[in-house]
């Protein structure tokens, strides 16, 4: 975009009140279109499951439907949850991508299930799976060269992709893993901020060069919620929270909250607590969520921002991405 570090984005499939899933799944295509022509760098979707809000489900799936109706961005997965699936199975899905796509396809790992316990055990998981996680990304690593032996258990399609790897995470663990391997790490600080700046410096410190990866290259996650007016972005900053705080506060219930009961626990110790997992969060018009993405970024020495555009509806959100890119792309000020 600029001499500013890249942004990319994290869409979240929302599934919104009208429009169902189809509705969540044409404004991914939507929201696409929209960076590529804005000039963000790659745009990455996340594996969750029983989550009647989010629509992204089968990242890959996903991924391939966006790919087809658009030309040149990356696209990937944040995440794919590695230890829910064989590393094989990845390889070809992630492999008969990159054939498709040259060029044009990511692959983040995470280790977490991406849902709740009970349907843990639908996906036939258990929660020792998580040990494998470091063994599931460098098998990976394998399945995507040309290492192997012929003789060997291979993907196809899949070896020699050489499909980029990216770890996952929001805890130390991730941070040294990739570390470790020598490969790009992405922190989940749009919802878990807490071990944020503890995370890149055990990565950094731990960063070994390696045949993907000669230096560190950190990703830090953001909330972004850019409107023409600050005014205009307050107003869409208090639905976002009453959403989200609606959303978390229902899980397990059998009826969801209203807006207007979410609305009375926004004060409530739960509201709280899970309005604290948006402390990273940029908001106002333009101008202002660029003065504050540089603040982050000089606060974490980030080598790329992922953004995340929370807005309920598509047309607020596909607005806030290209505010957001207009406003990056402008010189620096000099004042």
């Amino acid at each position: 975009m600029t001499d500013r570090v890249p942004l990319s984005i994290l869409d979240l499939a929302a599934v919104g009140s009208t429009g169902g899933v189809r509705g969540a799944l044409d404004g991914c295509v939507a929201v696409a279109q929209q960076a590529e022509a804005s000039g963000y760098r790659r745009v990455w979707y996340a594996e969750h499951h029983n989550m009647a809000a989010i629509a992204s489900s089968a990242p890959a799936v996903l991924i391939a439907h966006v790919a087809a109706h658009t030309r040149s961005i990356r696209l990937g997965s944040g995440g794919v949850m590695l230890p829910n699936h064989s590393p094989l199975v990845i390889a070809e899905q992630f492999g008969t991508l990159a054939e498709l796509h040259p060029g044009r396809i990511d692959l983040g790992l995470g280790r977490a299930p991406g849902t709740d316990q009970v349907t843990l055990q639908s996906l036939r998981r258990t929660t020792q799976a998580a040990e494998t996680f470091p063994n599931g990304v460098i098998e990976l690593g394998h399945l995507l060269g040309d290492d192997l032996p012929r003789t060997a258990v291979n993907a196809y399609p899949g070896r020699g992709t050489r499909v980029p790897r990216f770890i996952l995470g929001s805890s130390l663990f991730g941070a040294e893993l990739a570390g470790r391997l020598g490969l790009p790490f992405a922190f989940a600080s749009h919802f878990a901020p807490d071990a944020l700046l503890p995370a890149l410096d055990r990565y950094r410190s731990l960063f070994t060069p390696s045949a993907e990866l000669e230096r560190p290259h950190a990703i830090v996650a953001v909330n972004v919620i850019t409107a023409p007016t600050a005014e205009r972005a307050a107003e869409l900053l208090a639905e976002v929270q009453r959403e989200r705080v609606r959303r978390f506060v229902s899980l397990g219930r059998p009826v969801e909250l209203t807006a207007e009961e979410a609305e009375q626990l926004l004060d409530h110790p739960a509201g709280q607590q899970v309005l604290a997992m948006m402390r990273v969060t940029a908001v106002g018009a333009p101008g202002e969520v660029v003065a504050q993405l540089e603040s982050l970024v000089a606060h974490t020495g980030a080598d790329e921002l992922i953004t995340a555009h929370p807005h309920p509806s598509l047309d607020d959100r596909l607005t806030s991405v290209r505010l957001t890119a207009e406003a990056w792309v402008s010189p620096p000020s000099t004042e």
